[in-house]
């Protein structure tokens, strides 16, 4: 299933007191580039949840969000620094007895010093973070995958409907270049009258000259290979995943036969039909940039 580059999913996960929110949004781009923000307690779980992308995802430009909340009452604990209160209280008795000052620390005074009493925050179970984080990771994934296959179906109707209408176009230049030879061969017999009226000229040279011109102007070939390009495009159109750089070049190639034939062209209705197949190509290259 054809798939765009531009989505957005989200989910949240409840697991007891942990609640775990993940979203993301994706926008076209050359290659998978990610960017994630999240908690710090969270940082060792980066490459694992890469990979896990990568899972769902080929290509384009990914920002992930990460939120993360723990309601229960044992997020921190109080640390009491016993070692650092006596070094506080020997220097105070120090002090005392070298100025000769009372020494009226109190319990209440010491414990606010830097340091002697601390918050600690309790070391989380590293498997019960992963599972819930993976759960609500998976959950935005796969709403984002299904938001850009939506996104992907529109794409393909509407390339789709640009391929048959440049069919038309080319089916448009297929007619015409015959039509085009006979009339020049016409222009060419009158224009020939007209100089020589009273002297016959062969057949033969008018025939060479029209074969001269024939080839100058055929887009036999042109043509060929354009209805080939579509018909490859549509069947890669059938195709599931990565396709969007296949298309890319599918694309090039048709905007190269078009050029050839607005080269060749020596009617205004043919040059108006490479125009239009030009355009049309172009639509279809903006469209392709958003498919992964």
């Amino acid at each position: 299933m054809i798939k765009s580059m531009t989505g957005f999913g989200r989910c949240e996960v409840q697991r007891d007191s942990r609640s775990f929110t993940v979203e993301l949004k994706g926008v076209n781009h050359r290659y998978l580039d990610v960017n994630i923000r999240m908690p710090k307690k969270m940082y060792f779980f980066e490459t694992a949840i890469r990979n896990l992308l990568k899972q769902y995802v080929n290509r384009g430009k990914i920002d992930i969000f990460i939120s993360y909340e723990d309601s229960s009452e044992q997020q921190a604990a109080l640390k009491y620094n016993a070692a650092l209160a006596a070094e506080y209280l020997k220097y105070f008795k120090q002090m005392s007895e070298e100025f000769g000052l009372e020494n009226d620390i109190r319990v209440s005074t010491l414990s606010k010093y830097p340091e002697v009493l601390t918050m600690e925050e309790q070391a989380e179970d590293e498997e019960m973070l992963w599972a819930g984080l993976k759960e609500a990771l998976e959950g935005a994934f796969v709403q984002f995958v299904e938001n850009r296959m939506a996104e992907g179906r529109n794409l393909k109707e509407d390339i789709l409907q640009k391929l048959d209408g440049m069919e038309a176009l080319v089916a448009d230049v297929e007619e015409r270049s015959p039509q085009i030879i006979t009339l020049y061969r016409e222009k060419l017999e009158d224009k020939v009258k007209e100089l020589l009226t009273d002297t016959q000229i062969e057949e033969s040279r008018i025939a060479a000259e029209v074969i001269l011109f024939a080839d100058k102007i055929c887009t036999d070939e042109e043509v060929v290979r354009l209805k080939s390009h579509i018909s490859h495009m549509r069947s890669t159109l059938e195709e599931k995943d990565g396709i969007g750089r296949k298309l890319d070049f599918i694309a090039q190639e048709m905007n190269r036969e078009a050029n050839t034939i607005l080269s060749k062209a020596n009617n205004l209705e043919v040059s108006n039909c490479a125009i239009g197949l030009k355009t049309e190509i172009e639509k279809i290259r903006e469209q392709i940039q958003n498919i992964e």
